[in-house]
């Protein structure tokens, strides 16, 4: 049915006005908006299909500024090590996976999803731990931020990585005794994590559709590929002649393989063919500060009873000023940061630069200025550069921020999954202080939210309850200045996620002409208790006018 007027709930539009009684669509886009008698009016006579939403509340589609949607994939065919509480249950999962798989000896097992900081040891498993879960087998495990991880034996001798394999720029193999650990970080563990061979085309084909419906279950209509190295370009053709792909994506190219990327993609550049389009290029500056690689510009706290590794340093990026002792590190010199920025302004394509301590902040917003400085026809803002987790962002840096035109797209969840550990490793001030959305909105900034997927699930209510109450795990209120409203909320996860992809005209908001893009809550978010916001579930996803994902209780 090309028709539908959606009536009898509750419409959030996120325009003025800000709710409305009923919507109708035709062929995928939104033709009328208001009171259920305007809209039936406005319908006219002709055959039509209506929606009961049954008291639901109806709002525009959300919108994912940042996640990595061939990782959601490619997690579904690991290991779950996320309710690891030791090295016990790191062992006892593999070895359940692999003989529930049937995985013969000799191949490759992945897992992910463990975080050194809840496993009671207090440390990354190594080697020794790893060899112990999958002796017979090539073995690679990746930690929740997936900025580190660890390789077992075998897998590090079929890697080629001895105690004398010297780590790439930004990156760090840990080396104990002349032989290596099994674990490394950033640069150096991203490069081989990419050496081992990938799943085979039909696994990966399965996967991404499992990752398309767990992105449609918490209402997401957009979402996006924050990373797309080389290895991903023939598994995005096969995901785009497959025709499976529903929700619309928005791939990032690694700033590398950028030129051969968008020679294969061409005809994807800036506009959607198939429900994919490339929306710019992607940079990482620093690490994670849960695991104490991100770049700050004052050190963190000392660990507790977490011994380092007694040789291994990471290896700096050639060129840069050695950072101060346990700040992190940089990943690129600035005069690569420097390189990449005028690239994109030159090739007008959105830059997403990973950013995550205050030095890496620091580091984007000097070069920032520094490129446009030797670009005088380029206006501030113009490619809508976005700087990606802004986790310690710092509140003196937003001035410049808001004069660059960059957009912060906060990873705010953070508080609620590891500000615990943001209060030992920073802390109580400049944890307070992580995702300062309030002090952007002060600013007039206009901000996104995001998860980070597959870091911690997709799932757009929980962000906007951590923005709203700003609570840890334990309960601990942390940065009560920090803390915004419902509807800030909302916006920073529709409105706001459209303007980031340019896409405010078809998105974000529901009003006549934009796509039939929608998400049904079972409640209205703007009237819970804020304390109840993450409760409240999705009964249905809508992409241009096909329901795409449904839980029940919508009638129709």
């Amino acid at each position: 049915m090309s028709r539908m007027l959606f009536y009898n709930g509750t419409v959030i539009t996120m325009e003025e006005p800000f709710c409305a009684q009923a919507v109708l669509t035709e062929e995928g886009v939104i033709r009328a908006v208001g009171t259920f008698e305007d809209v039936r009016a406005a319908a006219g006579e002709g055959e039509m299909r209506l929606v009961d939403l049954q008291g639901h509340t109806l709002m525009p589609g959300f919108i994912d500024p940042h996640s990595h949607f061939t990782a959601c994939a490619n997690a579904t065919m690991q290991v779950d090590l996320g309710e690891a509480e030791c090295f016990e249950d790191v062992i006892r999962l593999i070895r359940e996976f692999i003989e529930r798989e049937q995985i013969p000896a000799g191949q490759w097992v992945r897992a992910s999803g463990y975080d050194h900081n809840r496993l009671r040891e207090g440390r990354h498993p190594d080697r020794t731990v790893l060899d112990q879960a999958a002796p017979e087998h090539l073995l690679m495990v990746s930690h929740q931020s997936g900025h580190m991880g660890a390789f077992n034996t075998r897998a590090l001798k079929a890697l080629g990585v001895d105690g004398h394999t010297e780590p790439p720029q930004g990156g760090m193999i840990a080396v104990e005794d002349g032989e290596p650990t099994g674990y490394m970080e950033e640069n150096a563990f991203l490069q081989y994590i990419q050496k081992a061979p990938m799943p085979s085309p039909e696994a990966f084909l399965e996967a991404y559709r499992k990752a398309q419906k767990l992105y449609a279950s918490y209402g997401i209509t957009t979402v996006q590929e924050g990373m797309m190295s080389a290895p991903l370009g023939p598994l995005y053709q096969l995901l785009l002649h497959s025709g499976i792909l529903e929700l619309d994506l928005v791939a990032y190219v690694d700033m590398e393989a950028g030129d051969e990327l968008k020679r294969q993609f061409a005809d994807h550049i800036g506009t959607y063919k198939d429900h994919m389009k490339i929306g710019g290029y992607k940079m990482f500056l620093d690490g994670s500060p849960q695991g104490r690689t991100a770049w700050l510009r004052e050190p963190y706290l000392p660990a507790e009873g977490v011994a380092a590794p007694t040789e291994g340093a990471a290896a700096p990026a050639e060129g840069a000023a050695a950072p101060a002792k346990d700040c992190g590190y940089p990943t690129l010199t600035d005069a690569a940061v420097k390189s990449n920025i005028l690239r994109a302004e030159r090739d007008q394509m959105q830059l997403l630069a990973h950013c995550n301590g205050d030095a890496a902040c620091e580091q984007y917003l000097r070069e920032y200025a520094a490129a446009l400085a030797e670009l005088p026809d380029h206006t501030p803002g113009d490619i809508r550069p976005v700087m990606i987790h802004a986790q310690l962002l710092g509140l003196d840096q937003l001035e410049r921020v808001k004069a660059l035109g960059i957009i912060p797209s906060f990873f705010l969840a953070h508080v609620y999954h590891w500000g615990g550990i943001h209060l030992k490793n920073l802390g109580q001030k400049r944890a307070e202080r992580i995702s300062p959305a309030h002090s952007a909105l002060e600013h007039g900034i206009r901000f996104t939210l995001h998860q980070d997927a597959p870091v911690i699930r997709p799932d757009m209510m929980e962000t906007v309850w951590c923005a709203v109450n700003r609570l840890t795990r334990n309960g601990v209120l942390l940065g009560v200045k920090e803390r915004i409203s419902v509807e800030d909320a909302l916006r920073a996860v529709t409105i706001n996620g459209a303007y980031q992809y340019f896409e405010e005209d078809k998105k974000g908001s529901i009003a006549p002409g934009k796509l039939a893009d929608f998400v049904i809550l079972e409640r209205n978010p703007l009237e819970a208790d804020p304390m109840d916001l993450r409760t409240i579930r999705v009964m249905a996803t809508i992409k241009e006018g096909k329901c795409i994902y449904r839980a029940g209780g919508i009638a129709g």
